[in-house]
């Protein structure tokens, strides 16, 4: 499904772009690290955005999550650097223009990711553009890291090769490389934690690296947290016909064959145990298949009961998004899990 990621050995290379700057009145520094994955700067680059509380005095453990929009969308600030990665476009206008990030998209994420309320909880946040590893279009590969990872005498991703989502997982695993080199962060307390395509991301990203403490799926819906067999809301076509970037080509084989797979999503989750892990669901959000997301998470308890172990879980009124009550389910888990 997500295909088989390359076993290349890479050496990146760290850039601070900017270190400290206090912000939130003085609550928190921000600081950006290029991390530029194959060593040369020209060579795909993670720009992770950290953000620590000022007033911890030991390691802080830490929520890492992709974003859709660029650091710069994450807050109102005007000395966050606009992201000059490729977008796609915003259901917002004037925000990407010629799929490029501008001016009026600052702040335009604020609301998902409460910044102020993960650092005065005592939590570091780390985040970058998910397009930063991969543009999300189906030619991205070209020119993110699968492109730039293909075996000598390959010309395209065979069919067996990981997908984009697989790649932004990986970028996941690559900025906590990051992060447990950074001594204020408590590295072996990172909840990861991604929404919608993200939340897939996030899935497999904790799935692979068991470094991961904690794992939080919001409306991951289809190909994340939602069972296939459920067949409501988006199906395993809908999701290879919209985005045939996201899993690996042999997928596309169970195209309206969800009764044929040899897997379903609540396999995915028990991967995760005995580590944490949360599943969020919105009850408008119905292609995301909110009901399917509560079924997996039923079948996927018992291996997380094997280590006298409980999945987080709600669901809550509204649509596909991340809120401030999604963020405060997720603190209180991480309070008693982290």
């Amino acid at each position: 499904m997500f295909g088989v990621a390359p076993h290349s050995e890479i050496t990146p290379s760290i850039q601070v772009v900017q270190r400290d700057i206090s912000v939130l009145q003085g609550l928190a520094t921000r600081s950006e690290i290029a991390i530029h994955l194959l060593g040369e700067r020209s060579s795909p680059t993670i720009n992770l955005q950290l953000w620590l509380p000022i007033s911890a005095s030991n390691p802080v453990p830490l929520f890492l999550g992709c974003n859709f929009f660029g650091n710069h969308a994450t807050l109102e600030d005007p000395n966050i650097p606009i992201s000059t990665s490729w977008m796609r476009d915003s259901d917002r206008p004037g925000h990407v223009i010629n799929n490029r990030a501008t001016q009026a998209s600052r702040g335009s994420e604020a609301s998902r990711w409460q910044i102020r309320e993960v650092i005065e909880r005592g939590y570091a946040l780390a985040t970058y553009y998910y397009g930063d590893i991969e543009p999300d279009h189906p030619e991205g590969w070209q020119t993110g890291i699968r492109g730039a990872l293909l075996e000598p005498g390959e010309k395209s991703p065979a069919n067996n090769h990981w997908g984009a989502i697989a790649a932004w997982a990986w970028g996941l695993s690559r900025s906590l490389d990051y992060l447990e080199t950074e001594q204020r962060v408590d590295a072996k307390r990172v909840a990861v934690m991604g929404h919608s395509r993200l939340g897939k991301a996030a899935l497999w990203a904790g799935a692979r690296d068991q470094r991961f403490a904690m794992v939080i799926s919001n409306n991951s819906g289809a190909g994340g947290a939602a069972l296939a067999r459920h067949l409501a809301g988006e199906s395993i076509a809908d999701l290879n016909r919209a985005f045939p970037n996201w899993f690996s080509g042999n997928f596309h084989k169970y195209n309206k064959r969800e009764g044929e797979l040899p897997f379903d999503m609540h396999q995915l989750l028990a991967l995760i145990a005995p580590r944490s892990l949360y599943i969020a669901s919105a009850s408008a959000d119905l292609w995301a298949d909110p009901e399917g997301e509560y079924l997996s998470v039923l079948a996927a308890e018992p291996a997380f009961a094997l280590y006298g172990k409980k999945i987080g879980y709600h669901l809550r009124e509204g649509e596909h998004d991340v809120t401030a009550y999604d963020w405060k389910k997720f603190l209180e888990f991480a309070d008693q899990n982290l």
